[in-house]
């Protein structure tokens, strides 16, 4: 599915799904530079992040993964 990354102007990192208009804050990541590892939102999804450049500047649109979650 599509999700685009974002930080806002907090520093709050979340992550957008235009097909269901759903945007969550990421409450936990499986790396630290994000990428190639999972991400959990607010809502109990956990999605799986393609494998990106550790500097790939935010926000961007990824195919991720759904693996678990309503």
């Amino acid at each position: 599915m599509k999700v685009m990354m974002r930080r806002n102007a907090a520093g709050v990192l979340s992550a957008y799904v235009p097909k269901k208009d759903l945007e969550e804050p990421v409450v936990a990541q499986e790396k630290v530079d994000l990428w190639g590892g999972t991400i959990t939102l607010a809502n109990g999804w956990l999605l799986a992040l393609p494998e990106m450049a550790a500097g790939t500047a935010l926000p961007i649109t990824v195919e991720a993964r759904k693996l678990s979650g309503e």
